[in-house]
């Protein structure tokens, strides 16, 4: 019988999740009962930014083995910068947080984009605003982390086959020496 696997950074899981949903949670909680624009819109927004720190520094490195940040360089130009654990690390990466990790930063931007339109359909163009911040920096990590995702298997597949051509080489060198 199979075991089943656990989390193996539940607390570090709990606040992935928490920040996220305490600003879902504080923004329609507080539209409903609170008539106080200024309160909801600062409020979600640093609890967004909270979540997004988390996500991006905390959380990604540990629950998926990934980090991205994006740099301007001299010319105006943004450059991404990807950090990824070894391809050994990664694959040791827990399934169950990074399950839990890439649904849930997919779940909150869904919620966000959905509550968009629900501000859009009873004409909260104030409370547009603040769904417009909170997408936006779910979208930020969204992209950032699927974009690393993709370079780190670029790196393993370069690094593949740089050391498939290196032994092919080496191979045909030697065969070549013993004739």
């Amino acid at each position: 019988m199979a075991e089943e696997e656990n989390y193996a950074n539940p607390l570090l899981c709990f606040f992935h999740v928490l920040f996220k949903g305490a600003a879902i949670a504080f923004y329609i909680l507080f539209s409903l009962f609170v008539d106080s624009f200024v309160i909801i819109f600062v409020v979600t927004v640093l609890l967004a930014a909270l979540d997004f720190w988390v996500v991006k520094n905390v959380s990604g490195r540990k629950l998926v083995g990934l980090r991205w940040w994006n740099e301007i360089n001299e010319q105006g130009e943004s450059i991404w910068r990807f950090e990824s654990l070894d391809q050994d690390s990664l694959a040791r990466m827990n399934t169950k947080d990074s399950w839990l990790f890439w649904w849930t930063l997919y779940l909150n931007a869904a919620i966000w984009l959905a509550l968009g339109i629900v501000s859009l359909i009873k004409f909260n163009i104030d409370y547009l605003l603040v769904v417009g911040v909170c997408l936006t920096l779910g979208i930020a990590n969204i992209v950032g982390f699927t974009k690393c995702r993709k370079d780190a298997k670029k790196q393993v597949q370069n690094f593949a086959s740089r050391t498939f051509a290196s032994h092919v080489s080496s191979t045909l060198q030697s065969a070549f020496n013993a004739v």
